[in-house]
């Protein structure tokens, strides 16, 4: 196939930058939040950003430094401690769909990290 109909990764539409901007908008609207400001603790906001942020470009064909430092993602597992009902991941949800506008990325990223977020965040429903 030439090279110009090859598929492009998210990673490769928006580098590190795009991915950084994005993250940058999700939490700082997290520590406010009363539904998920409580269930950081506050020193790790840092911590929390860089571990999503890694994520993220991993999964979307970028380096592969969470893997690196974290092993396999294992979402479910990483977040059974954290009671993640409907109310919480709608909550989410709304706040990275508010955090994506504000990145304002390319119609392709922001259509596909916004199916992936709701669908992924449906899949973290841990709680009744």
């Amino acid at each position: 196939m030439p090279d110009s109909l090859q598929q492009i990764s998210i990673y490769d539409l928006i580098g590190e930058e795009g991915f950084t901007r994005l993250i940058r908008a999700f939490y700082r609207q997290v520590p406010g939040d009363d539904i998920l400001g409580p269930m950081y603790p506050p020193e790790d906001f840092p911590g929390a950003e860089q571990r999503l942020r890694d994520f993220l470009i991993f999964r979307f064909g970028g380096p592969q430094r969470y893997i690196e430092q974290r092993g396999h993602p294992r979402l479910r597992m990483r977040h059974n401690p954290f009671a993640i009902n409907q109310q919480a991941r709608d909550r989410w949800v709304q706040l990275m769909d508010t955090a994506l506008t504000e990145a304002a990325l390319p119609k392709p990223a922001d259509d596909a990290l916004r199916e992936f977020f709701h669908d992924t965040a449906t899949f973290m429903i841990n709680r009744p």
